[in-house]
This record gives structure tokens, C-alpha cells and sequence, in this order.
């Protein structure tokens, strides 16, 4: 007998797309530090770039198209900062401020609510010259972009998000070397996630001032929940490492006004310069918590090493990012965030899975696997609802095939497939299965 979890009334349900990875349209605005870091010799599979990437600058109208087949009722998808302020700052780009402007009026037409981020990850290239977000002035020019987007589209525009995942900004970007701009160093990592922080609490009251009644500013952040790989004191102490690592070092500072006691002792002399009034900017109130959330973390205690805990790679099933598949983890988180934080709202932000998907001759793509990741993490969430956790919106990573950052174009998380050859859209089944949730609001298993 099928189990059929519905989900409460006015629920959103959409999906997720970021501008660098399916935009394209390179000419036709500023380098940003991703164009930088594709530049760099064995940064990126195979040299891929975001030059062309889905090219939705020019068929933005085709994929609002589909959006509306799928039946979504909203879209998340963020502002390119150097298309819109080609030098980060100044003079605006008159045709970069136009597309978005076009995007949101289609978007509206076709009954679809945008969610807009304002920065996932491509800071402009003549902003990085100048410190980057290791200047704190970076935290003020983001507070000015910001208002001149909020000038543009606070009219019509509700949702806002500042931030996508400022932990990957800071530390797969400059203290792992993974991302762009490329560094490894603790100390600039840990200065530029309070940067990010600090230019969050500084742009919420300006979203804010240039909307109107119905406008909601939040984050969304990336999440790794931490379990110890085994009972012993040492790994259940590791795995709180970990979590303050990847979790709370965010989380404090936006809902508590302070850095976690235990990280600020364990990073001592890297800690970053905090100004006076810096916490109580950060903690401003925000209206919901984004979350993303793609696989949990099973932690051991290894000295050496960035405090002294290496991750696990138990039995399960991997995704094509080598993430391990662990819906239950979402469950605990939501449930979590909720007891310990009190988010006033929660959305689901991004949550998907990459599978090396195959084109049929008939232009299909079957991919069952991905199919019943949606329905196992969307039972999970269904389940943390019940249980009390303020959940409101749910936004499917990714609308289609994009740029994977380092992986370039060789991992898939579309519900849509793109051909790179021919630009063509291929709905695979995971769309039709995501569109039939939707039109049920609710999921079987």
C-alpha cells in the first residue's frame, strides 16, 4: 500500500538555478572571478567556462516556458553582480539591468514568483583586484548593489536572499582552493566569511527600505549535518567540530549575535577582525533560512589537520559527486535549525542529486535514481513538518543541466537535460515525476 505524505496548504514548490552557471553571455557583461578562475590552468575539468554556459540570457523566454510546464510556482535564481556593475560599483550596465527586468516581467506573466539571490559566488573581477572580500569596503559595495537592485525590482520582487552558501565562499574559495578566487589561507578565509556576514546585515534594511509590506529578505546557507562514526567520546567530539565548522559558524552569528566559543578557541590567532558593532549588524532579523542540503557528514577524530577530524565514507549509495544519499538527514536538520535557532520560516533552497544521465534517440532521459532522491528528501521534509519545523518552500537544484564549477559541464542535476551542442532542452523524467508531485502537493512512497 503506497504511503502518500500531502503537504500543507500554499506550500511553494520550484526550482533553482544561479546566474554564472546557466547565463552565458559573456560579451555582454564584467569579468567576474569565475571567468578568472576557468582561466587558470587546471582549475576546471577540461578548461570548461561559463562563456556560453545554457545561454539563458538569450532563451531565458524558452526556459520560463518549461518552468510554467512544470508547474512551479516559483523560481530561484540569482543577479549576475558584474552584469548589472561591469566594475562592481559606479556606472550600471543599462542592458544587464534590462535583462533582469525582462526575466521578472516574464516570469510574473507566466503566474511564477521570483526568489532572487543577489550573490552566488561571481564577485566582479575589478572588485577582487581590490581585496575582494578580504576588504571589508567589498561589504559596502554589496550594500550598494544591492539597493540598486532593490530600486529595480522591489516593485515586483518579494523574496530576497543575499547570500548563497558564504561557507563555500569562504572556505572551499580561499582556504581549500577549490573555487574561485583560489586561495588557502585560514586566517583570509575567516575574514572573508565575516565580510560576508557583515555585508548580509548591511543589505537586509536596505532590501527592506525599497520594498514594500510583502517584502521578505533571508540567507540561504549550505548545511553538512554531522554524525560521529562511532560512540566513542573522541568522535562524538570531532563530529561537534565539524559541526561548528560547517553549521554553526554561520548560524551563531545571524541568529545568536556571536562566533561559537568553541571554534573562536580553536581558531585563535586566525580569528578575523570583528568592529564593534559588527555582530549586532549580522544578526539584523531576517524573515526565513534558506537551506541547501545535499548529504550529512560521518565524522572520525583524526589529529592533524583542520581540527584534528577527518570525514567517512560509510556503505549507501553515491551520488556523481561521490555524496552519499542520506534523506534522514534532512529530517534531523530542519528539526534541528528549528529547536535550536527559531527560524521564523524555513525553505529548502537547493536539494538534488548529478547521475550521469543519457540522451535516448527519442530525446529521453530516464533517470529513476534521481526521480527517488526527490521523493525520499521531499518525504523527509514532509515528515519535519509534522513534527513542527516551520517549512514553507521547497526549490529542486536544478531546474536544468548546468556548469558545476570545477566540474565544468560534467555533472548533471537538471530536472532538465541541455545539449551543449545544440542548446536544446530535454525534460527528463525526474521533471514529470517533480510536475506530478507539484500537482498533487504531495509525495508517494
Amino acid at each position: 500500500m503506497a504511503e502518500r505524505l500531502a503537504f500543507p496548504e500554499g506550500f511553494v514548490w520550484g526550482t533553482a538555478t544561479a546566474s554564472f552557471q546557466i547565463e552565458g553571455g559573456r560579451d555582454e557583461r564584467g569579468t567576474c572571478i569565475w571567468d578568472d578562475f576557468c582561466d587558470w590552468t587546471g582549475k576546471v575539468f577540461q578548461g570548461h567556462n561559463g562563456d556560453i554556459a545554457d545561454d539563458h540570457y538569450h532563451r531565458y523566454r524558452e526556459d520560463v516556458a518549461l518552468m510554467k510546464e512544470l508547474g512551479g510556482a516559483a523560481y530561484r535564481f540569482s543577479i549576475s553582480w558584474p552584469r548589472v556593475l561591469p566594475e562592481g560599483h559606479g556606472a550600471v550596465n543599462p542592458n544587464g539591468l534590462d535583462f533582469y527586468n525582462r526575466l521578472v516581467d516574464e516570469l510574473l506573466e507566466n503566474g511564477i514568483t521570483p526568489y532572487v539571490t543577489l550573490y552566488h559566488w561571481d564577485l566582479p573581477s575589478a572588485l577582487q583586484r581590490m581585496g575582494g572580500w578580504a576588504a571589508r569596503d567589498t561589504a559596502s559595495r554589496f550594500a550598494d548593489y544591492c539597493e540598486v537592485m532593490a530600486r529595480a525590482l522591489g516593485d515586483r520582487v518579494k523574496d530576497w536572499i543575499t547570500h548563497n552558501e558564504p561557507w563555500v565562499v569562504a572556505f572551499i574559495g580561499n582556504l581549500q582552493g577549490r573555487h574561485a578566487p583560489g586561495w588557502e589561507d585560514l586566517g583570509l578565509a575567516l575574514q572573508i566569511g565575516h565580510h560576508l556576514l557583515l555585508s548580509h546585515g548591511l543589505a537586509v534594511p536596505i532590501l527592506r527600505q525599497h520594498g514594500d509590506a510583502d517584502t521578505r529578505v533571508g540567507i540561504t546557507l549550505n548545511f553538512s549535518p554531522a554524525y560521529p562514526a562511532s560512540d566513542s567520546a573522541e568522535d562524538v567530539a570531532a563530529a561537534r567540530r565539524h559541526d561548528g565548522y560547517t553549521n554553526r559558524w554561520f548560524m551563531d552569528p545571524l541568529y545568536k549575535g556571536s562566533y561559537p566559543a568553541d571554534l573562536v578557541e580553536a581558531w585563535g590567532a586566525a580569528m578575523p577582525q570583528v568592529s564593534a558593532d559588527d555582530l549586532a549588524q549580522i544578526a539584523v532579523p531576517i524573515d526565513f533560512l534558506g537551506v541547501n542540503y545535499y548529504s550529512r557528514a560521518v565524522v572520525k577524530h583524526q589529529p592533524g589537520g583542520l581540527l584534528d577530524y577527518a570525514t567517512t565514507k560509510p556503505e549507501g549509495e553515491y551520488t556523481h559527486m561521490e555524496w552519499e544519499v542520506f534523506p534522514k538527514a534532512l529530517e534531523d536538520l530542519l528539526l534541528r535549525l528549528s529547536s535550536d535557532y527559531a527560524p521564523q520560516a524555513l525553505y529548502i533552497t537547493e536539494n538534488g542529486c548529478a547521475y550521469p544521465d543519457t540522451l535516448t534517440a527519442e530525446g529521453k532521459v530516464h533517470d529513476p535514481k534521481r526521480i527517488e532522491y526527490l521523493r525520499q528528501h521531499l518525504a523527509a521534509s514532509q515528515r519535519a513538518i509534522t513534527l513542527g519545523a516551520p517549512l514553507q518552500g521547497y526549490f529542486a537544484w536544478s531546474l536544468m543541466d548546468n556548469f558545476e564549477w570545477g566540474y565544468g559541464y560534467s555533472r548533471r542535476f537538471g530536472l532538465i537535460y541541455v545539449d551543449y551542442e545544440t542548446m536544446k532542452r530535454h525534460p527528463k523524467d525526474s521533471f514529470y515525476a517533480y510536475q506530478s508531485i507539484i500537482a498533487e502537493n504531495a509525495v508517494e512512497l
